[in-house]
């Protein structure tokens, strides 16, 4: 049965590695958008977009994710990350649409020392975060039929991220100081942009228990930033020194999280998932950035 896809976002990371992906996937039929046609800041572009137009599924990857910035802008976060969130829950579940909706480890203070399962409890450290979360807990009283999937450490081919700028660097100076204090697990946006499609093809989405379910999605595996930023000039032979610094040496507007990384068990379970290892994932990136810049 063909299904209509709305993918926001569609200038993202995850966005443009679903608009990739979706030739592989010609039972769906995709519509990809930007704020250009869809201004999640005002409340009636959004009620006239779905007005005008219904879908069956709604993949949301548009957020603020500025972190430092969003300390600034509390509000305008807010409104992306929190209010847009809600009005989207409520036209899904007014309309039937299901709504998958992207959100984040930093719901979590980062103080745990075993991998995050999906009911542990949420401490935001940061306007981001904290957005995220009322965003989160908007679309569980709302319950459209859907689900909440948490993701890290997000990177990709597409806009900026941790590998580009590494890569960038890396090339650009003798010696980085990476911090080695926050640890967490890399996520490959083609990673997680496979792994939602494959759930929307099952079906299973369709009987989630409890509409608005938390997942947890990054790659397997474990590293600091510092054993990242090792592996990617491994892989991309880049000779740069790196200097293992602390958090403390590196001050930003936002506190990150010091341990996020996410138990997958339940993702993997409900939807049969296999989840690549990030060393392994890291490898295609790199390779396609560097045949990019040939």
């Amino acid at each position: 049965m063909n299904k209509t896809i709305l993918v926001t976002g569609a200038n993202g990371q995850l966005g443009l590695s679903i608009q990739r992906l979706s030739t592989q996937y010609p039972e769906f039929t995709f519509h990809f958008i930007d704020r250009d046609e869809l201004d999640l800041c005002n409340a009636q572009s959004i009620a006239q977009f779905f007005a005008a137009q219904t879908f069956d599924i709604i993949i949301h990857c548009a957020a603020y994710t500025a972190v430092d910035q969003a300390e600034s802008e509390p509000e305008f976060a807010d409104q992306i990350n929190h209010l847009a969130v809600k009005q989207l829950a409520e036209i899904a579940k007014q309309k039937n649409i299901t709504l998958i909706h992207i959100s984040t480890d930093y719901v979590f203070n980062g103080q745990h020392f075993t991998p995050y399962i999906e009911s542990d409890p949420v401490d935001p450290q940061s306007v981001y975060g904290k957005t995220k979360l009322d965003g989160e807990r908007a679309f569980q009283e709302i319950a459209p039929n859907g689900i909440i999937i948490r993701t890290s450490w997000v990177y990709s081919e597409f806009g900026n991220n941790f590998v580009k700028t590494m890569l960038r660097l890396g090339q650009e100076r003798d010696q980085l100081g990476i911090i080695f204090d926050q640890i967490g697990s890399p996520t490959y946006a083609g990673d997680l942009a496979k792994a939602i499609l494959d759930i929307i093809q099952s079906n299973r989405i369709e009987h989630t228990e409890n509409n608005g379910q938390i997942y947890h999605y990054s790659n397997e595996g474990v590293c600091s930033w510092y054993d990242f930023a090792q592996q990617i000039f491994t892989q991309s032979q880049i000779s740069c020194a790196i200097k293992p610094i602390e958090s403390s040496e590196y001050p930003t507007a936002a506190q990150r999280p010091y341990y996020s990384l996410l138990n997958k068990a339940k993702i993997k379970q409900h939807f049969q998932l296999e989840i690549p290892y990030w060393k392994d994932s890291l490898t295609p990136c790199i390779q396609t950035l560097q045949e990019e810049k040939s």
